[in-house]
């Protein structure tokens, strides 16, 4: 039923995702799309790191790249991530939403497009609001809403900001979110 997975995340959130892409198993099927507010100037460190943690491909991800299941896209720096009704990817350098480049609204209200009531959002970590519009999209789209436990956040603002503008599916903690997405994708 559910078909792609799409997660933002700011202020700890490198933490946080590979706590939780640590316990996705390798026969995942479904694509994972990740937003991780980060330095303009930053390198694809994270990506590599990642990959190297978690038993699904995990890579920075290119314009155009056609979308394969059970492998994570992280937004490169300073680059918007786009998900195409083409099952491509597309980057793009238009202005900052929420004082943010790469957006997780944008991510989130693009995939809710192309992906409809087969995604599920997650918004972590974060200290801004950034992901709550997102979700809100998801949610009118039919998908599957979750958020990170705010009292588990390393940075509440973007939980409670979330929980605040959307009523999501579930309010749960990292390793409850994994198992929830690994039931889901059965």
């Amino acid at each position: 039923m559910y078909k792609a997975v799409v997660i933002g995340a700011s202020a700890g959130g490198f933490h946080a995702l590979r706590k939780l892409l640590t316990r996705f198993p390798k026969d995942f099927s479904m694509p994972i799309f990740i937003v991780q507010h980060i330095s303009p100037t930053s390198d694809n460190y994270m990506a590599k790191f990642l990959n190297k943690k978690s038993e699904l491909v995990v890579k920075e991800a290119d314009e155009k790249e056609i979308i394969k299941g059970g492998t994570v896209y992280i937004s490169p720096p300073n680059y918007h991530l786009l998900i195409e009704e083409d099952n491509t990817l597309s980057l793009s350098t238009e202005s900052k939403k929420n004082y943010s480049r790469p957006s997780i609204d944008i991510l989130f209200e693009s995939a809710a497009y192309t992906y409809g009531n087969g995604l599920i959002g997650v918004v972590l970590t974060g200290a801004n609001s950034d992901g709550a519009e997102g979700l809100l999209t998801i949610k009118n789209f039919g998908g599957y809403c979750i958020v990170q436990e705010p009292t588990e956040a390393e940075s509440t603002a973007m939980p409670l900001a979330a929980i605040e503008k959307v009523s999501p599916n579930k309010v749960l903690k990292l390793n409850d979110i994994a198992n929830l997405i690994v039931e889901l994708d059965k």
